[in-house]
């Protein structure tokens, strides 16, 4: 058993889209616009059976997710977490892209990390691998 795909919701999975792929760097695994139906994967992955998760960007349409979208953005929480080789270096090139951030990178006992708003809904926490 592996994981397979888990979900983000999104005010737009369209915009969304963009915004994982052309600024976070993630790549399409997916699209049927008709559907509403936006998934990505980590960069360099094949997909299929090579362990690669895809990432759904689910419309918040729906009013428990909605609710559980709008929830945690107003508590400031991350939705997700994300791995990243150097932290202070996604920090200094999302930045540079106007990606904005809770804060600057912060180092406690559990690793280097930072909290980015994607600007579909929901924060996004990255941590250093």
């Amino acid at each position: 058993m592996r994981l397979k795909m888990c979900s983000i919701h999104v005010k737009d999975p369209a915009s969304a889209h963009q915004f994982y792929t052309e600024t976070l760097g993630f790549e399409t695994l997916m699209v049927m616009p008709e559907y509403n139906l936006y998934i990505v994967k980590d960069p360099g992955s094949n997909g299929g059976n090579s362990g690669s998760v895809g990432l759904l960007l689910e419309p918040s349409d729906n009013p428990i997710g909605a609710n559980y979208m709008n929830g945690l953005h107003d508590a400031g929480m991350p939705a997700i977490v994300f791995g990243v080789p150097d932290v202070r270096a996604e920090y200094k090139r999302l930045t540079a892209l106007g990606v904005i951030f809770q804060a600057e990178p912060t180092e406690d006992p559990t690793g280097i990390s930072a909290v980015l708003d994607d600007g579909c809904g929901n924060f996004v926490q990255l941590h250093q691998d």
